[in-house]
């Protein structure tokens, strides 16, 4: 199945994206050049022939895309992931964060990962909010941004709000533009449901908040409060 995945993902190949993406990463990225909603549908036809497997071995599977170091693999690997969420368990935690570690090298795979099947294992398993706080003291840089995007899933179903903010003042002062978009992007999503706390949290931090954080959180505020959160 792997070996049809692989040649599927060679027949779709479009040489001038795959060319193109690089611009959206500082680091060097390793892609086939095949478009997203392709990549996905691929993983969704093949998902149909394994669905009943058990999740350990699923997750085997899923490893082995992984380790490939490939982004459309990996991106089928986490879809794979999230879509066998019904049969989460709290060990699982140990494997996650193992992927997170070894797998994650750009912005691109962390977000992938964290907003959907890791951030929907917090959504299930909050005791895991106090393991995801220290990430924001790792030497990892997408540890750290971690910390703030995996917040984004449950925080869309307005859940572990204040936990949020708290990572975000974890993270205030880091000098890593990705971490400073992270939860940037963290607080702009939350905006969503409580633009008056977002924007109060920004007010009170303005003077000191990196203006790339700052920006982000803003984005979908009032004209008039984006305004005002600018001035100096």
């Amino acid at each position: 199945m792997i070996k049809n995945i692989r040649k599927e993902l060679k027949a779709n190949i479009e040489p001038e994206y795959k060319v193109g993406l690089q611009r959206f990463f500082k680091e060097r990225i390793t892609v086939y050049g095949v478009r997203t909603p392709i990549v996905r549908k691929i993983a969704a036809r093949h998902f149909k022939s394994i669905k009943d497997k058990p999740k350990s071995e699923i997750f085997d599977i899923c490893e082995i895309l992984l380790e490939s170091g490939f982004g459309e693999e990996i991106t089928i690997a986490f879809d794979w992931a999230y879509r066998f969420r019904k049969a989460y368990e709290p060990a699982d935690f140990k494997l996650f964060e193992s992927w997170l570690r070894k797998y994650i090298t750009n912005w691109g795979s962390c977000d992938g990962f964290c907003c959907r099947a890791f951030g929907e294992f917090l959504f299930q398993y909050p005791r895991f909010l106090k393991n995801v706080k220290t990430w924001t003291k790792s030497d990892n840089r997408w540890f750290r941004r971690a910390a703030a995007v995996i917040m984004i899933y449950p925080n869309k179903r307005d859940k572990y709000i204040e936990d949020s903010f708290e990572i975000a003042d974890r993270l205030f002062y880091d000098s890593d533009d990705m971490v400073q978009k992270g939860y940037g992007w963290m607080l702009k999503e939350i905006s969503n449901l409580y633009p008056q706390k977002v924007f109060n949290y920004v007010m009170a931090n303005k003077k000191d908040m990196p203006r790339t954080a700052l920006r982000y959180a803003i984005e979908k505020l009032t004209p008039k409060m984006k305004k005002e959160a600018m001035k100096k």
